[in-house]
């Protein structure tokens, strides 16, 4: 039987006056994480309401191709960028379609 599709959703809390840092940061994962074997979709949305707020909702080939995204380079450049810059750590919830 076929690994399963896994959806994440990646929530991000910039601090206060660091909105600028932290959007950079996360719009350069984009090009490297579209290139990843395994990925289906991954878009970055900002809250309307909190500037502070951002979400990636992704799609993933199956629960290996995201294992072997959450070990790349890029990933573990982000955090050392913007490890004093975010208000709390980043929360991922993986999903799995059902309708």
């Amino acid at each position: 039987m076929p690994d399963k599709q896994v959806t994440v959703l990646a929530r991000i809390r910039a601090l206060a006056g660091h909105e600028g840092e932290v959007k950079a940061a996360l719009l350069a994962l984009i090009p490297p994480t579209r290139r990843e074997r395994g990925c289906l979709l991954y878009d970055l949305h900002q809250s309307s309401e909190d500037p502070t707020r951002f979400m990636f909702y992704e799609t993933w080939e199956s629960r290996p191709a995201l294992d072997a995204h959450l070990k790349m380079p890029h990933l573990d450049a982000f955090g050392a960028q913007t490890k004093d810059h975010l208000a709390e750590p980043v929360e991922i919830t993986c999903w799995e379609k059902i309708a």
